[in-house]
């Protein structure tokens, strides 16, 4: 499906929050017309109702995309409204966490292309990483036109099979608050050896920014840049055996962690 026929057809925004309103911004950043874009929220925010985007206005009769991006306790009320554009060619796209695709299927009818998405909050800076797994009804130009449009907020990867979607969410969905935890641990360990806060918070939030940064642009293995910085018998080298403790550092609380939000996602599916 090209840009002609998205923007002849229109989108449906099903909740425009901060994940609604990042992609939305990313779109008509990337040159879909405002006229082409029909929001559905409740409480649209002021940015919203500037865009130019329709707001609770009429839907297009067959629109070529509704991006559902509700909270998944709205689900309930929200998504049965547009069940009349299920079992046809509009693609539905959800980046709502916990709801499967069998859910959809349930309210929107078994023929309906549906894709689900689950992305991360560096999308708000065009820095997202979304993955993306599809049911039998999307199809390779479902996929593309997907694709194309999480581009706008950044990476786009496709899973295997639904599950890995759980993970997914341990990993990327819920990992920028794990870094952004991180930096606030870093300042505070810098404050705790005599460092004044603002000071220390500035140092934890370039040192984290920098190092991802680097990591995302070398050709080198992340393990790798990890040796380039660590001195035999130095500094990085007497942090890093506290922090890399098979039992008490980093990598069997990672572990946890993760496990923890992926089983809580896979709770909120069920």
């Amino acid at each position: 499906m090209d840009r002609a026929e998205l923007q002849e057809r229109g989108i449906v925004l099903l909740g425009c929050g901060k994940m609604g309103s990042a992609m939305l911004a990313g779109w008509l950043a990337d040159g879909l017309s405002a006229a082409a874009v029909t929001v559905v929220d409740p409480k649209p925010s002021d940015w919203v109702k500037g865009t130019g985007v329709s707001v609770n206005g009429p839907l297009p009769i067959s629109p070529a995309l509704v991006l559902v991006a509700v909270k998944p306790q709205m689900m309930g009320d929200a998504l049965p409204s547009l069940a009349a554009l299920g079992d046809g060619d509009t693609l539905f796209l959800s980046v709502a966490a916990g709801t499967s695709i069998a859910t959809y299927e349930a309210i929107l009818g078994a023929d309906t292309p549906i894709i689900r998405a689950m992305p991360n909050t560096p999308a708000a800076v065009g820095r997202g990483i979304t993955a993306i797994i599809g049911n039998a009804k999307a199809d390779d130009a479902h996929i593309s036109m997907a694709t194309e449009l999480l581009t706008a907020i950044g990476t786009v990867v496709r899973l295997d099979h639904e599950a890995q979607i759980d993970a997914v969410t341990g990993v990327s969905g819920s990992g920028p608050a794990y870094v952004f935890h991180l930096i606030e641990a870093l300042a505070a360990a810098g404050e705790a050896e005599g460092l004044p806060p603002t000071l220390a918070m500035k140092l934890a939030k370039a040192t984290v920014a920098g190092a991802g940064e680097l990591a995302r642009l070398s050709e080198e293995p992340v393990a790798q840049l990890r040796v380039n910085v660590t001195s035999p018998q130095g500094t990085t080298a007497a942090g890093l055996a506290q922090l890399m403790d098979p039992d008490r550092g980093l990598p069997p609380l990672m572990v946890r962690t993760v496990k923890a939000a992926a089983d809580r996602s896979r709770a909120l599916s069920q």
